[in-house]
């Protein structure tokens, strides 16, 4: 669920526990989800950067538009890096998904395009093995631990 055409949000805390949240551009899902990487605008995502270099607290929620299957994944240990021309592919796949799920909800391509756009010089990776994972699609189940991953 988590590997294409879903809506990426990252967010992380400063010392006092204020929250920083910024949409992310793009996502990879490697090694069964054991590996994690979310790309975020640098020029969109000051505090949030800078929350997550000193803390390495993050958590992501990645949410499918079209049926709001929500999953939230959280870390204590995530690594920030310039984003590379070898993830040039995945941002466009991450966009690729979203024109596509968004044009089932009446949004088209258009959209997808202006929300996630960006130049790949302000592009951040953050990267994260996953510490524990919850459902967070509503209904009676959200907030409940995901079996094997918290």
């Amino acid at each position: 669920m988590m590997d294409g055409g879903v809506s990426v949000i990252a967010s992380s805390c400063g010392h006092d526990l204020t929250p920083s949240v910024m949409r992310a551009v793009g996502s990879r899902v490697e090694a069964q989800g054991r590996h994690i990487t979310v790309y975020v605008c640098r020029s969109q995502s000051a505090q949030l950067l800078g929350d997550v270099a000193r803390s390495g607290r993050l958590a992501v929620v990645f949410s499918q538009p079209s049926s709001h299957k929500t999953v939230q994944l959280k870390t204590r240990g995530a690594r920030l890096r310039e984003a590379r021309e070898d993830d040039v592919p995945v941002l466009q796949r991450y966009l690729r998904g979203m024109e596509r799920e968004l044009t089932l909800i009446g949004f088209g391509p258009v959209y997808a395009r202006a929300m996630l756009a960006h130049r790949l010089e302000d592009v951040v990776a953050i990267e994260f093995a996953p510490e524990l994972a919850f459902d967070q699609t509503p209904g009676p189940k959200a907030g409940q631990p995901i079996a094997g991953r918290s």
